[in-house]
C-alpha cells in the first residue's frame, strides 16, 4: 500500500462523489457528469457567502439527489428513505477535498499499530501530493478561496431580516479583530453597520472603528468599477501598475535567490566530490581517522545549511511566480463581470479577500476614514479615495 502510494496511484476503493473509475482501466478516475454539477453548485453556493447548513438546505429544498441515492440508482439499488435529505457533514466533505482539482491526495491518515483500527489524522508534510491525476471539476484558485472562506466562518446576525455583505471579511486596523455587522428590526438598511468587535465588547481593547454598509457598498463597487475600466481601457498599463506594486521588489528578491540557489547547489555537489576524496583517503591512511571525522562533520553541516537555504530559495521562488500567474485569475475574474451596477455575495468574495477599515480622523472638522481592500490574487492595489468622499457621494445622491 505504501509502495502504491508513493506511485500516486488512488489509494481508495472508490472515488469520491463526482468521479466514477475509467471503464477501461480502474486505476484512473473519470468524472461523473451529473454528480459534478453538484459539486460545482456546492463549491458556487459556498463563495455566495453560504456555509455547510445553508448548502445542504437549498439542495434538500431543490430535491437533489445525495450521493448515496445517487449511487444506489445508478447501480440498481433500493433508494434510501429520504433521497433528497442533504445532511451538512456531508456538503463540508465535498467542500474539504482537494481532488477536485484533479490531484491526488495519499496518506491522509495513518495508525499506531496495525492492531488498533482507529485512523488518525496525518499531518500534512506526511501526506503525498501528486497534481494533475484525473480532471479537474473545481479550479485550484476557486478551491482555495473556499477553504480561505471556510476558515474565517462569518457569524450570521441573529433575529435580523437582513444579514451583513462583507460579513468575515472586514478587519480592524489597530487591533486585528474583525469588524461585527450591526443591524435590528427598528433599523433601516442605511442604519445597517460594522463595528470593531473589541470596541463592542465594551473592553476598553480598542477605539471606535465604525462604517455604515451602504457607504461600504458603494466604496468597492467604485473601486471595482475602476479597477475594471482601467483593466479594459489600457491592460498594459494595468499589468505595469500590479508589477510595480507587487512584483517589482519580488521580482528582484526572486533574481537574487536564483543566483543563490545555483551557487548553493554547485557547492552542494563540490562538498560530495570532496567528501568522497577524505573518505578515500581515510580508507587509504592517507589522513588520520580524527582528522577524518572533523572534516566529514563540517563538511556535512554546510551542505544541511545549503541544502535548507536551497529549500527556502525555491519556496521564494515558486510563490513569486504563483503570484505572476495570480494576475491571470484576477483578470478572469474582471473579465466575468464587467459592467457590474450591484454587489452580490459571489461577486464580493471573487473580489476581495479582506478589508481593513481604519480609525476615522476628526482633526480637520470633518469625519475622514481610510478604507484598505485586499484583493484576491494581486493584493493591495493603490487607489486614491477615502469613506468620506463616498459618503457624501452616497447622501447626495439619496437626497
Amino acid at each position: 500500500m505504501r509502495a502504491k502510494g508513493n506511485a500516486g496511484e488512488h489509494l481508495c476503493s472508490n472515488p469520491p462523489y463526482g468521479y466514477v473509475k475509467d471503464p477501461n482501466d480502474k486505476k484512473k478516475w473519470i468524472v461523473d457528469e451529473e454528480a459534478a454539477e453538484v459539486v460545482k453548485r456546492v463549491f458556487d453556493l459556498c463563495v455566495a457567502g453560504k456555509g455547510p447548513m445553508q448548502i445542504a438546505k437549498v439542495l434538500t429544498a431543490d430535491r437533489v439527489l445525495t450521493a448515496k441515492a445517487h449511487y444506489a440508482r445508478r447501480d440498481g439499488k433500493a433508494m434510501p428513505d429520504n433521497p433528497f435529505r442533504w445532511d451538512y457533514k456531508s456538503v463540508a466533505a465535498i467542500l474539504e477535498r482537494s481532488e477536485y482539482t484533479g490531484c491526488t491526495v495519499n496518506f491522509k491518515t495513518y495508525s499506531k499499530s496495525h492492531k488498533l483500527k482507529k485512523r488518525l489524522q496525518n499531518a500534512p508534510e506526511n501526506q503525498r501530493i501528486f497534481p494533475d491525476t484525473q480532471p479537474a471539476i473545481i479550479d485550484r484558485n476557486v478551491f482555495e478561496r473556499v477553504q480561505e472562506l471556510r476558515a474565517n466562518k462569518r457569524r450570521p446576525a441573529k433575529q435580523a431580516e437582513r444579514q451583513g455583505l462583507f460579513s468575515g471579511l472586514l478587519y480592524c486596523a489597530d487591533c486585528g479583530s474583525k469588524l461585527h455587522f450591526s443591524t435590528g428590526k427598528g433599523m433601516t438598511p442605511d442604519q445597517d453597520c460594522y463595528r470593531c468587535s473589541k470596541y463592542k465588547s465594551n473592553t476598553g481593547d480598542c477605539t471606535m472603528h465604525y462604517i455604515r454598509e451602504e457607504t461600504l457598498k458603494l466604496f468597492v463597487l467604485r473601486r471595482i468599477f475602476d479597477v475594471t475600466a482601467l483593466f479594459f481601457e489600457d491592460i498594459t498599463s494595468f499589468r505595469e501598475t500590479v508589477h510595480q506594486q507587487r512584483f517589482e521588489e519580488a521580482e528582484k528578491e526572486a533574481r537574487k535567490r536564483k543566483r543563490e540557489i545555483a551557487q548553493a547547489e554547485k557547492r552542494i555537489a563540490e562538498l560530495d566530490r570532496i567528501f568522497k576524496r577524505i573518505y578515500e583517503d581515510d580508507i587509504s591512511g592517507a589522513i588520520s581517522h580524527e582528522r577524518f571525522l572533523k572534516l566529514s562533520a563540517e563538511y556535512e553541516a554546510e551542505q544541511e545549511e545549503l541544502t535548507q537555504k536551497v529549500k527556502m530559495g525555491r519556496e521564494m521562488v515558486s510563490t513569486y511566480e504563483q503570484d505572476k500567474a495570480d494576475f491571470d485569475s484576477f483578470a478572469a475574474v474582471i473579465r466575468k463581470y464587467v459592467g457590474i451596477t450591484e454587489l452580490t455575495p459571489t461577486i464580493v468574495n471573487e473580489f476581495v479577500k479582506k478589508i481593513i477599515i481604519h480609525a476615522p480622523d476628526k482633526s480637520t472638522g470633518h469625519r475622514r476614514q481610510k478604507i484598505q481592500i485586499i484583493w484576491n490574487f494581486v493584493g493591495e492595489l493603490k487607489q486614491d479615495e477615502d469613506a468620506q468622499t463616498v459618503e457624501r457621494h452616497r447622501k447626495s445622491r439619496t437626497a
